[in-house]
C-alpha cells in the first residue's frame, strides 16, 4: 500500500479507543505496520478487526511499567524489524484539587501521562539510532499551556511533558530522531463525552448542548475531529517533517489566543471599551 508512512514500522499507545484507535486507522492507511497498547485487550481486537491482519499487533499492558515498556518497544521491533515511529497516546485524566486529590491518584496520573512517554523513549531511541533516525510524537494537550479549573495534575503531566520533548529532541538531534508535541483542545471523543456528563446535566442539556457552551469562546466554535488531529500525527511522522523537531503544534480550534475577559465581553453583545 502507498502512502506518506509507507515501509515505516510505527507504536501507537493507547490504540484502542480515541485518538489513538483513529491513529492506528491512519497509519496502516498510509501504508505503515502499526503496534496498538493499552491496558484493555478488548478495545485493542476491535481496532485490529477493522485492519488487515499483518498491519497490526495488539499488545495488552501498562504504560507505566518499566518492564511491560521495554515489552512493548521489543514486540514492536520483532513484528517490523524496527521501530520508525513512537506515537505517545495513552493518558488519564482525573480530576482535583491539590488538597483534594490522593496522593495515589496524582501519582497514577503522572505514572502514566509523563513517565510512561518517558520509558517509551528510553526504550524505543537506542532502536531509532541502530535505524538511521526516527519521530517521536508526544500527544500533550491544550492543558499543557492553559489551566482547567481542578485539574492540577493533568496540566502538570502534559507541561512536563512538553519539557521532556523538546530536552529530547535537544539530546538525540544528531541521531536523526525528531521529538515533536501536540497539543489537542477539546476533541468529539468518548473520553471528552463521558467528561461532559456532569456539565450537561447541571446545564440541564444534552451532550452536544454542553460541548456548544465548551466551545463557544474557540474561535472555530467546535471540538475537533479525531481525524483532524490525525493529520499533523501523520505529517510529524512521514519524511514531509524530516527538519522539524521540538515544536509544538496546537490544534485547538484557536483557543490558546482567546482572552476569556474580552470573550465574556463579547458573549454579551459589546466590544472591549465599548
Amino acid at each position: 500500500m502507498d502512502g506518506r508512512l509507507k515501509g515505516k514500522v510505527a507504536l501507537i499507545t493507547g490504540g484502542g479507543t480515541g485518538l489513538g484507535a483513529d491513529f492506528a486507522k491512519r497509519f496502516v492507511a498510509e501504508g505503515a505496520k502499526v503496534v496498538i497498547t493499552g491496558r484493555r485487550r478488548e478495545p485493542l481486537e476491535k481496532v485490529a478487526a477493522d485492519l488487515p491482519k499483518d498491519s497490526v499487533l495488539i499488545f495488552q499492558g501498562d504504560v507505566s511499567d518499566v518492564k511491560q515498556a521495554q515489552a512493548m518497544v521489543d514486540a514492536t521491533i520483532n513484528f517490523g524489524g524496527k521501530i520508525d515511529v513512537l506515537v505517545n497516546n495513552a493518558g488519564i485524566d482525573p480530576a482535583g484539587t491539590v488538597v483534594d486529590i490522593p496522593v495515589e491518584q496524582w501519582q497514577k496520573i503522572i505514572d502514566i501521562n509523563l513517565t510512561g512517554p518517558f520509558l517509551l523513549m528510553k526504550a524505543a531511541i537506542p532502536h531509532m539510532i541502530k535505524n538511521g533516525g526516527g519521530s517521536i510524537i508526544n500527544i500533550a494537550s491544550l492543558a499543557a499551556v492553559r489551566c482547567i479549573p481542578a485539574m492540577p495534575a493533568y496540566s502538570a503531566s502534559k507541561s512536563g511533558l512538553i519539557g521532556l520533548s523538546q530536552a529530547t529532541a535537544l539530546d538525540y538531534g544528531r541521531d536523526k530522531i525528531r521529538v515533536n508535541v501536540v497539543c489537542p483542545g477539546p476533541i468529539q471523543t468518548e473520553m471528552l463525552e463521558h467528561s461532559m456528563a456532569g456539565l450537561a446535566e447541571t446545564l440541564n442539556t444534552d451532550i452536544n448542548g454542553a460541548l456548544n457552551t465548551l466551545t463557544r469562546f474557540i474561535p472555530l466554535q467546535r471540538p475537533a475531529t479525531p481525524d483532524e488531529v490525525s493529520g499533523i500525527v501523520i505529517f510529524l511522522a512521514s519524511d514531509e517533517s524530516t527538519f522539524i523537531t521540538g515544536t509544538v503544534t496546537m490544534v485547538d480550534g484557536g483557543a490558546c489566543i482567546v482572552d476569556p475577559c474580552g470573550s465574556a465581553v463579547s458573549s454579551a453583545g459589546m466590544n472591549w471599551g465599548g
